[in-house]
């Protein structure tokens, strides 16, 4: 996928998510490009899903505060953590669900 192409599919990613969605791509291609393709869609299917629809996505409490929401990428063990705060909405992070998630996010800002 060309540079350009990627940068207009994930504008809805912040600078750090679309990088570590871009690495969890190029990690998982290393092995399976079909199946590094299919996260990439899914991200993005699920990106304009929850952007458009913030309610859609959950709080988790335990993680941040209310202002961001949390969406389980089907088929994939990675987590969209969604800023509401922003308009329309923006995806701060990407990140694998196996990951010490509170200390992974703990650097989201309050509220």
């Amino acid at each position: 996928m060309r540079a350009a192409e990627s940068d207009k599919k994930t504008k809805a990613f912040a600078p750090r998510a679309r990088r570590e969605l871009l690495k969890a791509v190029a990690w998982i291609a290393e092995e399976s490009p079909d199946a590094a393709d299919g996260l990439f869609r899914g991200a993005i299917d699920a990106a304009k899903l929850i952007v458009a629809n913030p309610m859609l996505a959950r709080e988790r409490a335990e993680l941040a505060s209310e202002r961001f929401r949390f969406w389980s990428l089907r088929g994939y063990p990675y987590l969209l953590v969604l800023d509401t705060r922003y308009k329309p909405p923006v995806i701060v992070r990407f990140v694998h669900q196996a990951r010490d998630l509170p200390a992974v996010l703990d650097d989201l800002e309050p509220s």
